[in-house]
């Protein structure tokens, strides 16, 4: 009977403080410190967009806990997609992903996929980008194109992503609108520790294929030019906005980079709604709207339940470009 006592005091104080903050979250969430990982090195899409989340989250006051930055590269996203099984159940993670954490699954690289993860909201759309230094002799991507169709080996392409994730299908998808054959000739080079932009300028590589907001700022300081990406329309401001897109090249083509937010598998419901009001009052805030139009990024916010949706969809998606590029 004891027990029993005990058990049910205990439930009613787990219910009461699950209505304590907000009438929803429980009063030891969130935790004094929590871990914003990006699955990458320093200074690509996933790192940009992960500190912005946790610069403007910090600035506005929505969340006072320490945010520190976690880079945790290797596998196209795939190591910290593993790492993440090992966090089932917590909530003091929070990781940005993109289309790799459907597409490494899909090629094989992984067996882990985003149904091995809590869905927390998307955020953004970014655009793929394919830039040169400015010194190449390539000065639009049909250019490009054509050097590939005479021989794929032709041209040496760079992306931060693993063979077979964003940045290589991205690019192949192009390739294929744009009548290239052999694609899996094409030569494709993965940087995943940050180098990615030297190895262009080095004349290692002959093309970077990657987010448009990933090199914005390279583009409008000199540094790098860009030929194409793959929005339906021209975007931004400046030189961003005087990119052509694919289309306008006469490539029938677009592709989205979307990112967003997730937590471990199993992430207790208290801290998914806490997460759920959090980065609802966020995306409103004039901090990241400022945020979105300096970096090139259009607003693509979903919250946690249409999210999972997006992603169900998209991964059906993606299956069957898989299938038409690779044949499998």
């Amino acid at each position: 009977m004891i027990k029993l006592k005990q058990l049910f005091a205990g439930a009613v104080i787990a219910t009461t403080s699950l209505l304590s903050v907000n009438s929803a979250v429980a009063a030891d969430y969130p935790p004094h410190t929590i871990n914003m990982v990006a699955p990458s090195g320093a200074g690509g899409g996933w790192d940009l967009t992960i500190r912005t989340v946790a610069k403007t989250l910090k600035d506005t006051g929505i969340v006072n806990s320490n945010m520190p930055v976690i880079n945790r590269p290797g596998g196209g996203g795939a190591v910290n997609l593993a790492y993440m099984q090992t966090q089932k159940g917590k909530g003091d993670l929070i990781s940005v992903y993109s289309p790799p954490i459907l597409l490494t699954n899909l090629t094989g690289l992984t067996q882990y996929s985003y149904k091995d993860t809590t869905p927390l909201a998307r955020l953004i759309t970014d655009y793929a980008a394919f830039v040169v230094p400015e010194n190449s002799k390539y000065h639009s991507i049909k250019e490009v194109m054509e050097a590939l169709k005479k021989d794929p080996k032709s041209v040496k392409i760079g992306g931060a992503s693993a063979a077979g994730s964003m940045d290589h299908i991205q690019f192949l998808l192009v390739a294929k609108a744009a009548g290239v054959e052999n694609l899996r000739q094409i030569d494709y080079i993965s940087f995943q520790d940050g180098s990615l932009v030297a190895q262009a300028l080095g004349g290692h590589v002959d093309l970077i294929s990657t987010g448009l907001g990933d090199v914005a700022g390279l583009v409008e300081s000199g540094k790098l030019h860009a030929l194409a990406q793959t929005a339906d329309k021209r975007i931004g401001s400046g030189l961003i906005a005087e990119i052509p897109t694919v289309k306008e090249e006469g490539i029938d083509v677009t592709f989205e980079n979307w990112r967003g937010l997730f937590g471990p598998k199993d992430m207790p419901a208290d801290a998914v709604k806490y997460w759920q009001q959090a980065l609802e009052k966020m995306v409103a805030t004039p901090e990241w709207k400022a945020a979105l139009k300096r970096n090139g990024w259009d607003n693509a916010y979903q919250n946690d339940k249409d999210f999972t949706s997006f992603l169900s969809t998209t991964n059906e998606q993606y299956k069957s470009l898989i299938k038409e590029v690779f044949g499998r």
